[in-house]
């Protein structure tokens, strides 16, 4: 029974567990990370416009006028 109570002792007195400081670490800068993440993304949709979609180039218009069956104009 002496020894018992010892034991019980002793781990109350050693601390915590180096791999659970670890994890709690890990997780934490984890969550850090995509908590950043998402309010980077949030600002972003806000401040930043929308992209400009590319001009179509003359060439690709012609292409599609043919494939379509309307002549190309000039022709």
């Amino acid at each position: 029974m002496a020894d018992d109570t010892d034991f019980v002792k002793d781990s109350g007195s050693k601390g915590f567990n180096p791999a659970l400081i670890v994890l709690i670490v890990v997780v934490g800068l984890l969550l850090t990370f995509l908590i950043g993440n998402y309010v980077l993304y949030t600002y972003a949709q806000k401040t930043i416009p929308p992209r400009k979609k590319k001009p179509v180039s003359k060439k690709k218009l012609k292409k599609e006028r043919l494939k379509q069956g309307v002549s190309a104009p000039g022709e």
